[in-house]
């Protein structure tokens, strides 16, 4: 599983690229169904307009147009960054039964950082979770891209 893994999680890493391009916080994620990547989501925020629109959220969204329904019992997610609360309670609301984290976000993470949303045993589901696959490469995307930030908020003073 570790080699698949990877592979997905690169796949999510492409796709932060994207967002990063776009001028978004690069996050990227991906879900796979029965060893096939049904859907695709990057961080869209600036570009949309919303808060909605991170990269989990999209590619859920999408997974379930393709399986043809809101559960989505048999996948994997595969998120660069750790999710934040609002994509936390998607992936257990979905009963998407494994995550796959790149980096963790002690700022506003809710998969262990500040909180596990996705392991309260109170929720009708919990979801089995994998951190740090990827972890150097998923980070330095973030880093590289706050640091651009940065150094052109400095420029334009």
């Amino acid at each position: 599983m570790v080699d698949e893994d990877v592979k997905y999680m690169k796949q999510a890493l492409r796709l932060a690229k994207k967002a990063a391009d776009n001028g978004d916080v690069p996050i990227g994620c991906v879900i796979v169904h029965n060893d096939k990547v049904i859907a695709r989501g990057y961080n869209r925020r600036n570009v949309d307009k919303s808060s909605l629109a991170h990269a989990e959220i999209a590619a859920i969204k999408k997974a379930s147009k393709v399986i043809g329904d809101w559960r989505l019992e048999d996948c994997t997610i595969y998120i660069t960054l750790e999710p934040c609360q609002m994509c936390a309670g998607a992936i257990v609301q979905a009963r998407i039964p494994r995550c796959v984290i790149g980096c963790m976000n002690p700022k506003a993470g809710c998969a262990g950082s500040i909180i596990n949303l996705l392991d309260i045993k109170e929720f009708n589901h919990q979801v089995e979770l994998k951190r740090g696959v990827l972890a150097e490469e998923c980070s330095a995307i973030l880093k590289d891209f706050f640091a651009k930030l940065r150094q052109e908020k400095k420029n334009n003073i």
